[in-house]
């Protein structure tokens, strides 16, 4: 118990930018999507959808193989090997992509927006470069000089984007200041928002200054060989994973059918972003689940490294499942229960997707649950496990796509993402119980899971009974009571007692 509880802190440090700033950005969702076509709004998705697979590339594992050797070699000269290779490797990957930015613009279809691709360039730059300082502040246990740097990164974000797509365009509106007025394009807020992301960027690598100053030339190309061999299996299956994660929006793009009424090609790439800006907008209600998975990561992975060579890691490791999974099946039934409250923080355009929501949130759940389970091949040194892994959900993911978007549009992509999920939570499980086994509670974990979707099916049933919001809210909140009282009784009271 003391060691979730110690977890549960950490989780709660480490989180709290993420949390908090994650869920005020839930208050972009409405800005974005009560002011933005959902057309301009895919292209946000899409791009995002990039950002993310990217990033994967450009910081090739080095942030795990950061924890893993400064756990044995000197902190500091890990820190500066690690540093060295990430500026070399962004500079070149900036170097190309500038000189090669018109075949760029052209092949991802944006010619009228090459802006777009800069600022998108400019953003995975910075982010790769503050990998590896976020990453020694975790190190060295430092959660609230992370927290502040990663809450004024978030904050910053919020603030601009409200200048930007709130305050501006009013302005405009208004006709007050010229100086507002001279400048902002008030038909162009796609840009806005990235340029905001990019300033916010920019103010928290200003933050990080302290832990730049620490970089010396003290470069050990032996070290960076084995830090890169352990690495690249990582970037692998963080590949593969994020093909797992972001591929669907990309996916929408080319395989979705177009309605037989759109004939104009113009309409027809309007109508396929608009997809696009639906399901990454509803996309966003799973955000719940997925802030509180990254939160978790924080913390959870120098937590179980700290733990890999004691007794009682494999109890801890048991003990930090169970938990986990009791209480994102709890945030399941939440969202799903006031689900007629959440869809209010999105435009009338883009609710006609919902029905994707509780697919997507039980698919973050079994994400959360494979993230979890990875912990075997991470602790014992078997990294390419989890490339091989990731590697089958990808391909579950490509096929998958391929074969229901054309015929259920996003609603396909969203039981592909379940799909692959649970399939590759249960081949980590499989396999790391030969090569590192440890006794998971499976079935305490899977009842609560069972009795999510249970109680998630009566609410929706009490909901089409159309008895008005009241009654519906008042249901979801006693089912939402019993979840929590039976958690409480079966484990909860437990964890406490033994505190």
């Amino acid at each position: 118990m003391s060691d979730i509880k110690k977890l549960a802190g950490q989780t709660a440090v480490y989180g709290i930018p993420t949390i908090i700033g994650r869920f005020l950005n839930y208050f972009l969702v409405p800005l974005y999507t009560y002011n933005i076509a959902a057309s301009d709004y895919g292209m946000v998705s899409e791009l995002y959808a990039y950002v993310a697979f990217l990033m994967i590339i450009l910081t090739y594992g080095m942030e795990t193989a950061f924890f893993r050797y400064s756990q044995e070699e000197d902190a500091n000269k890990v820190f500066n090997t690690a540093m060295l290779s990430l500026l070399s490797s962004t500079f070149v990957f900036l170097l190309i992509t500038f000189i090669c930015l018109k075949p760029i613009t052209n092949a991802l279809e944006y010619q009228g927006h090459p802006s777009y691709i800069v600022l998108f360039l400019l953003i995975l730059a910075v982010d790769t470069l503050k990998a590896i300082p976020y990453a020694l502040l975790r190190r060295e246990n430092r959660p609230k000089r992370f927290a502040l740097i990663k809450t004024t990164d978030i904050f910053s974000n919020i603030i601009f984007n409200l200048f930007f797509i709130a305050l501006c365009p009013y302005l405009v509106r208004t006709s007050h200041p010229v100086l507002i007025t001279s400048w902002f394009d008030s038909s162009d807020l796609v840009f806005y928002i990235f340029l905001s992301n990019l300033l916010a960027c920019l103010i928290a690598m200003l933050m990080l200054i302290p832990e730049y100053r620490k970089f010396r030339w003290d470069f050990d190309f032996s070290l960076l060989k084995k830090m890169l061999a352990y690495g690249f299996p990582v970037m692998i299956g963080g590949l593969a994973g994020m093909v797992n994660e972001t591929f669907d929006r990309i996916a929408l793009k080319h395989l979705v059918r177009t309605p037989q009424d759109i004939t104009d090609a113009s309409e027809i790439a309007s109508w396929k972003m608009a997809q696009i800006g639906i399901y990454g907008a509803c996309y966003k209600l799973s955000i719940v689940i997925s802030l509180f998975i990254q939160a978790f990561k924080f913390a959870a992975e120098p937590f179980f490294f700290s733990k890999m060579k004691k007794a009682d890691a494999k109890k801890s490791y048991s003990s930090v499942m169970t938990a986990f999974v009791m209480f994102l099946s709890f945030i399941f039934l939440v969202v799903m229960g006031y689900i007629d409250l959440f869809q209010y923080f999105m435009g009338k355009e883009y609710r006609i997707g919902l029905t994707v929501v509780p697919i997507l949130l039980m698919a973050n759940i079994f994400l959360g649950i494979y993230y979890n389970l990875s912990i075997w091949y991470k602790v014992t040194d078997k990294t390419k496990w989890g490339a091989v892994i990731a590697i089958i959900g990808a391909i579950l993911t490509l096929v998958g796509n391929y074969i229901l978007v054309p015929y259920l549009s996003y609603t396909g992509a969203a039981v592909t993402t379940l799909v692959c999920y649970v399939t590759i939570a249960v081949i980590c499980y499989f396999v790391g119980q030969k090569y590192y086994r440890i006794v998971y509670n499976v079935k305490r974990c899977l009842f609560y899971i069972f009795l999510a979707v249970c109680l998630y099916f009566v609410s929706a049933t009490v909901r089409n009974m159309n008895l008005g919001l009241s009654l519906t809210l008042l249901c979801s909140t006693i089912l939402i009571g019993i979840y929590a009282f039976i958690a409480y009784k079966l484990d909860v009271k437990r964890m406490i007692r033994e505190r």
